[in-house]
């Protein structure tokens, strides 16, 4: 057995493009998921937010990702006065 992936920290998360791989982006470093369950999850329709297919690759929306961890999209983000 393997070992799980490192989780992604919310900079890492805000940095990811429109639409991140199902894996091992979300289904190892966001839900701690082996690959075949987070395959048979996306096949299953089971998962949170919706798997969209491009050619052979699956992908999940960043803004999905954002919205079911209840973070707000990246422009809506509070930016905090920097030390001077």
């Amino acid at each position: 057995m393997s070992a799980p992936l490192p989780l992604l920290t919310v900079g890492e998360l805000y940095e990811q493009p429109p639409l991140m791989r199902l894996w091992p982006t979300f289904g190892g470093q966001i839900l701690q998921q082996p690959e075949s369950t987070t395959y048979q999850l996306a096949a299953e329709k089971r998962l949170p937010v919706e798997a969209v297919r491009l050619g052979r690759t699956q992908f999940v929306r960043t803004a999905d990702v954002l919205a079911w961890l209840h973070l707000p999209a990246d422009c809506e983000r509070s930016h905090e006065p920097q030390d001077a």
